[in-house]
């Protein structure tokens, strides 16, 4: 048993005696480890007397090799990618030449739309200035009709006061006799003596009805626009008439009540009408405006529903 304990002792010894001087160098200090020279034989760093001091046995420090610049190789050209960049600049000059003519094409046309705005303008212009010299010359026209129309009237109403008051001097009271004048009732008289297309028109022209055509006395027009010159109130029956409203035409005698004085339409053309002449007055009859023969109730024209 003492043998074996022995045994491992020397062992254990013989392990450590190896490890040791080994750790001891791994431990020692920088400056003290050995070095060897150029023999090879160690030399101790940290004790720098026993050292040789000449260059002989400096042992040279290898120097650092420079590193050289890494060249890289030249890239090589990729045909297919400047064929990409080429068709892109065509594309964009392409596109730019585009937008270049269009921009003078719209360029030119704003010019010729401001060219037709300012010859739109000009002729607005003289369409305005002629249409009013056009409507000052009508007017003067009208004033210089009306006033020819007025004296026209006038003449003819001092001619026919002329022969009523010849006819009345010359007249019987309560003479009926054919071609006389008699009174009747009222404050006018009438001619017993019925005219006939013949003679009615021997002493005053014939009436025309082609004035409808006449843009002087256009008046649907004028009373579209006047309206209220044509609402002239209530019609009252003259004191006697008893049947209302009945519709005349052209060839009727009427009674003489109701083309007395005080319906006579005494400026014609005020309600835009022709003026009327010799033994013709314009009356109005309820809402309706007939030419009457005074002389005996003849009716020469009608327009129905001319007032309102």
């Amino acid at each position: 048993m003492f043998k074996k304990i022995m045994l491992a002792g020397l062992m254990s010894a013989t392990v450590l005696g190896g490890i040791t001087p080994v750790y001891a160098q791994e431990r020692a200090p920088r400056g003290e480890r050995g070095v060897r020279n150029g023999d090879g034989a160690a030399m101790s760093r940290g004790n720098r007397m026993s050292q040789p001091r000449g260059d002989a046995n400096r042992v040279p420090r290898a120097q650092p090799r420079a590193e050289q610049p890494r060249q890289m190789a030249p890239a090589r050209p990729d045909n297919r990618l400047r064929g990409d960049a080429a068709l892109a600049v065509d594309q964009a000059r392409e596109r730019r030449n585009r937008w270049q003519a269009g921009r003078a094409d719209r360029r030119a046309d704003l010019d010729n739309r401001r060219e037709d705005r300012r010859d739109w303008r000009s002729d607005q212009r003289d369409q305005r200035r002629d249409d009013r010299q056009d409507w000052r010359a009508d007017r003067r026209d009208d004033r210089r009709d009306r006033r020819e129309d007025r004296r026209d009237w006038r003449s003819d109403r001092r001619d026919d006061r002329a022969d009523w008051r010849s006819d009345r001097r010359d007249a019987r009271p309560g003479d009926s006799r054919p071609g006389d004048w008699r009174w009747t009732g009222g404050r006018e008289r009438v001619d017993v003596r019925r005219y006939d297309n013949r003679t009615r028109w021997t002493n005053q022209r014939r009436w025309d009805n082609g004035w409808r055509q006449d843009r002087r006395y256009d008046w649907r027009s004028y009373r579209n626009r006047y309206g209220d010159r044509y609402r002239v109130g209530r019609y009252y029956a003259p004191r006697g008439w008893s049947y209302g409203y009945r519709s005349f035409s052209v060839g009727f005698f009427l009674n003489d009540l109701l083309y007395a004085n005080n319906y006579w339409i005494n400026d014609p053309y005020a309600y835009r009408l022709p003026p009327a002449y010799g033994s013709l007055r314009w009356i109005r009859y309820y809402d309706d405006a007939l030419l009457v023969d005074i002389r005996d109730g003849y009716v020469v024209d009608v327009i129905r529903d001319f007032f309102w």
